[in-house]
């Protein structure tokens, strides 16, 4: 089938063609971990988890690679503050980021490695750059040399002489332009490794091309994705050395997710209204937390208000009582639940278009009415019923929202009926009795 993606390098829609058929190789920028993660640093996770599940769905192998920095300035400054090693800092909220994201309906990264793990690779990379003219030491320094990449800034559309006017870049007079970045840092303050250049830790920007370079062989990958607000200068830099290293921009795609808001105004700090993940998901649930998100197209900004929840509260538990109450169904009339034709190709052809999930949702609602009415109509048509429910479990699969069914043993579904019979027969004492004893079991 034909899948197009918006491709931030491009700034246009483009058809989507694996280097290798079959195969897609996934990079997402990960997380600085030092604090709790905030829920705009799970709109990534969920969008890039989305991509992941809906090209495994159609049949692609996936690779997807998603990083964890663990050694910042942020970090030291918060283990000191703390009175703990930057490992044990970095260790706790790792796994705090990898909860949160189970927590939010997605899939953990095929593949997460931790920048400490790659030092002596990210040394040997910056070495080359010196090597080969890209890059020069100054004081136990190291700093890409930009004026060695022509078109640099045709990710993000940066204007260099506007940067440099405008004084956007940090000033260093070690530098020998303002727009040149740091790939080794000397320090005495933290953690920090042996190099040619003398003690120190790396730079933020070399750490993604690095991690790229060392697990995928080809050194250029299907899709690069993250944050709108990594697009420089974070991204604009990984390109910068992989240009100058193997002469490519990295990815083939580069894919970006726009912010979250909180009642219309973007998080800061200066503000006050930064959300931790863990705090809406645990007040509202990951399956609504997440389908907040999914509302809206990844590339436009997501919007957290109470009517925005209380909106996606209701989704849930409406999506949640048709999937159950069809599952009772068709369990007590002998229905295998994995059989069942799933009725899929507007909600497919929904996400092949630039991942669209607010449109791919329009048909799971749809399919969530029909089943209500399916459910209500005498008599039932069970085959109906029946691929409608296989439908809805590949929707919540695709778009990762963890709706369950309640599996019955033959003494549940026996009970299930003499409740469904004594309905029928409006002996309703003893249908609020069977009722209770449901309830209790958790299958009503």
């Amino acid at each position: 089938m034909k899948i197009n993606f918006y491709n931030s390098l491009t700034n246009k829609v483009e058809e989507f063609i694996p280097q290798v058929e079959g195969k897609v190789s996934m990079y997402v920028c990960g997380p600085t971990v030092y604090n709790y993660p905030h829920i705009g640093n799970m709109r990534p996770v969920v969008i890039f988890d989305t991509l992941r599940r809906f090209l495994t769905y159609i049949g692609y192998d996936v690779t997807y690679v998603s990083n964890f920095t663990d050694v910042d300035d942020k970090i030291i400054k918060a283990a000191k503050e703390k009175g703990i090693s930057e490992k044990e800092l970095s260790e706790f909220f790792t796994e705090v980021f990898k909860q949160n994201t189970r927590d939010i309906g997605s899939m953990v990264p095929n593949i997460t490695p931790k920048v400490t793990e790659y030092i002596q690779p990210i040394i040997n990379y910056i070495d080359n750059l010196v090597k080969i003219g890209a890059a020069y030491e100054v004081d136990g320094d190291v700093y890409f040399r930009v004026s060695k990449i022509k078109d640099y800034g045709a990710l993000s559309g940066i204007n260099t002489e506007d940067l440099i006017a405008g004084a956007r870049v940090e000033e260093n007079s070690k530098k020998e332009s303002p727009l040149d970045f740091a790939l080794w840092k000397k320090t005495d303050e933290g953690i920090k490794w042996s190099s040619p250049w003398g003690e120190g830790r790396p730079g933020w920007h070399t750490e993604c091309c690095v991690m790229i370079d060392t697990i995928f062989p080809k050194h250029y990958i299907d899709i690069h994705g993250g944050g709108y607000d990594l697009k420089f200068p974070h991204h604009e830099n990984e390109i910068a050395q992989a240009e100058a290293t193997h002469n490519n921009k990295i990815a083939k795609y580069w894919m970006h997710n726009g912010f979250i808001n909180m009642d219309g105004e973007k998080m800061s700090k200066s503000l006050g209204n930064v959300v931790f993940a863990k705090d809406i998901i645990e007040k509202i649930g990951g399956v609504a937390t997440r389908l907040v998100i999914l509302n809206t197209h990844y590339r436009m900004p997501v919007n957290f208000t109470e009517d925005t929840v209380k909106a996606a509260v209701q989704e849930v538990n409406k999506m949640s009582m048709a999937y159950k109450q069809a599952a009772l169904a068709l369990q007590v009339n002998g229905y295998n639940l994995q059989s069942g034709k799933a009725n899929m190709e507007a909600f497919v052809n929904a996400l092949a278009d630039d991942l669209n999930t607010a449109n791919a949702l329009s048909e799971l609602y749809n399919v969530v009415k029909e089943t209500n009415q399916l459910l209500r109509t005498r008599p039932v048509d069970f085959e109906k019923l029946n691929n409608n429910f296989k439908s809805l479990t590949d929707m919540f699969y695709c778009l990762g929202l963890d709706i369950k069914f309640v599996t019955l043993s033959n003494e549940d579904k026996e009970l299930y009926k003499e409740y469904n019979l004594s309905k029928e027969n409006k002996d309703f004492a003893k249908s609020d009795e069977l009722r209770k004893i449901l309830i209790e079991k958790g299958i009503m």
